[in-house]
């Protein structure tokens, strides 16, 4: 009987699917989950959330931890105020060396209810993953950032260099205070080091769920948006004209969806593809190899760019994102605008990307214009072996046998702020994902749980190491 009662249980438990299991986890980490909920669950929307309110709230983790509140440094300006962010000071055992620096951002992307299967703002746990808007970007990181700190206090742990944490907001809305860009200009000794950690960086996995490589950023390319705009005196839709500003606009896009910028290498680039090569299907292979041979091979460039990850990184990219156009249904357009989104690749500036573009669309009824500029382009960071080192020695130790990469983003984190201003940035999270982006700034946002808590494990250590390192 006990044997039926037994089978029968695991039956009725197979049926019941495992969007319906929970996580075993230790003590520490439920501490974990319950602070990653809180931020998950606080809307950080540009529109309606509160970055401010998301601060605060880590900032009294941190506190009730035990930090001193002379090391909290809450930040805000008047006409932002619910776009600030806090800097925390965890002090090291030595005054000459170098601080490091973990930055993160609080904000998350617009998000409708309506279109999601769950609620965006509820921490959801199901069939292995965490869904909610900012599980993965930036809310895995910055409930990371703060959970490591917290641990580091409860355990009395003293480094020899000071590390440093920045939880700021704006990153993902050009145009947005930007508490990153705020603090570089106004605050710069408040977040002074050697090198800050970042988001950007990560592994991807095969639809099986196993790794297949994992990335440190090494640099990042330049977010640009560009405004299209034709005018026009318009008149009755009764009486149509071929100058007509809604088809000048649709032939512009045209033209823009079917140039492709030229193939470009940078050595952070070279360097990734070069080491995935050996690891790919022989067509993938010889292709990689043929376009690193000669940028300007079609063919190999064309099997690449099928792609989306290599072809984000391969060059330049250029997408419409926005459309408006017309005042009335039965009116000429007298107006058509729309916003078209470049990721430029290193080396090239915005302004030779809109002289690009003017050239392709080829017709003077278009006006192509620049919208807010977020960030002038970035230098990558060195390839710093301190950095890179421990980053990669304790991921082959966690990961043993899995392909590392030093990868360039296709853009854009708030590094862009830092490494101007002397503080090189790197991409550096131990986080898996999928290939098809886990929704992220899309639908239903996830992360894999195992993926989260491995990320946690890793960075914790990694951060020890760093933190008592020679400056």
């Amino acid at each position: 009987m006990l044997k039926k009662i037994a089978i029968s249980t695991l039956i009725m438990a197979a049926m019941a699917g495992p969007g319906l299991a929970q996580t075993p986890t230790s003590p520490d980490q439920t501490a974990f989950r319950a602070l990653y909920k809180e931020l998950v669950e606080t809307n950080t929307t540009l529109s309606s959330g509160s970055c401010t309110l998301a601060a605060e709230r880590m900032g009294a983790r941190l506190k009730a931890a035990g930090i001193p509140e002379a090391d909290l440094h809450p930040f805000a300006v008047p006409d932002h105020p619910k776009e600030g962010g806090l800097v925390v000071v965890y002090p090291g055992r030595d005054p000459k060396a170098k601080a490091v620096l973990m930055l993160g951002h609080l904000d998350v992307v617009e998000a409708k209810r309506e279109d999601w299967t769950r609620d965006p703002f509820t921490l959801i746990e199901e069939y292995g993953f965490f869904y909610g808007r900012g599980v993965a970007d930036d809310k895995a990181m910055v409930s990371i950032w703060v959970d490591t700190l917290v641990r580091y206090k409860q355990e009395n742990y003293k480094p020899k260099r000071t590390l440093k944490l920045a939880l700021t907001c704006g990153e993902e809305t050009n145009g947005a205070f930007n508490g990153a860009q705020y603090l570089a200009s106004n605050k710069r000794d408040l977040i002074d080091a050697a090198f800050a950690v970042n988001e950007g960086g990560g592994g991807m996995l095969d639809p099986a769920g196993k790794p297949l490589f994992l990335g440190i950023q090494v640099g990042e390319k330049l977010s640009q948006n560009y405004t299209l705009e034709v005018t026009n005196p318009g008149g009755h839709s009764s009486r149509p004209l071929p100058d007509n500003a809604i088809y000048h606009l649709a032939s512009a896009l045209t033209r823009i969806q079917g140039y492709r910028f030229p193939v470009t290498f940078s050595d952070t680039t070279r360097d990734f593809f070069t080491r995935m090569a050996p690891t790919r299907p022989p067509e993938e292979r010889d292709a990689i190899l043929a376009l690193l041979k000669s940028p300007q091979d079609e063919v190999a460039r064309a099997s690449l760019e099928r792609n989306p990850d290599y072809n984000s990184i391969l060059h330049t990219n250029c997408v419409a994102t926005l459309l408006d156009a017309g005042h009335a249904t039965n009116a000429l357009p007298q107006r058509a605008r729309a916003n078209v989104n470049c990721r430029i690749f290193p080396g090239t500036s915005a302004e030779a990307v809109r002289l690009t573009l003017t050239d392709v669309i080829g017709d003077e009824k278009v006006k192509v214009s620049i919208r807010e500029v977020r960030n002038d382009p970035a230098p990558p960071p060195p390839l710093n072996p301190k950095v890179l080192g421990p980053a990669e020695k304790l991921a082959a130790q966690m990961w043993p046998g899995v392909l590392q990469v030093r990868a360039m983003s296709a853009g854009a984190t708030d590094g862009a702020f830092l490494t101007p201003v002397g503080i090189p940035t790197y991409g550096i999270s131990g986080e898996f994902g999928g290939s098809d982006g886990d929704g992220v700034h899309g639908l239903n946002e996830r992360i894999r749980v195992k993926s989260l808590f491995d990320s946690r494990d890793y960075l914790y250590k990694l951060m020890k190491i760093y933190a008592d390192q020679a400056d």
